[in-house]
């Protein structure tokens, strides 16, 4: 489990590795939120290219940074989902978030 952030102008980028579930995702909640908080992106995207797996915790993870980003202005993307990954994030209805 890691998280690499890369920034590009107002954008901050998140690059996860390994899985998201009940224990990962409060590690990668807490490392993300430390660098939003100092930067407060205008857009922060969540790159999933390299999860593995998510359970639900990972929906909650998505939407707990969705509702920050959102308090100072800015918004978020997931990029790069495996197909099972989408899947389970439209079921939950986050395209109509506009964050997938």
């Amino acid at each position: 489990m890691s998280v690499v952030f890369e920034r590009k102008g107002n954008t901050l980028i998140a690059r996860l590795s390994g899985e998201i579930d009940h224990h990962s995702a409060a590690e990668f909640r807490e490392s993300i939120d430390r660098e939003a908080e100092l930067l407060r992106p205008e857009l922060l995207l969540l790159d999933f290219g390299e999860i593995g797996f998510m359970d639900s915790s990972g929906i909650g993870l998505i939407m707990g940074r969705y509702k920050n980003a959102a308090a100072y202005g800015g918004t978020v993307r997931v990029i790069n989902a495996p197909p099972m990954i989408e899947r389970m994030m439209k079921l939950a209805g986050m395209s109509r978030l506009d964050v997938i």
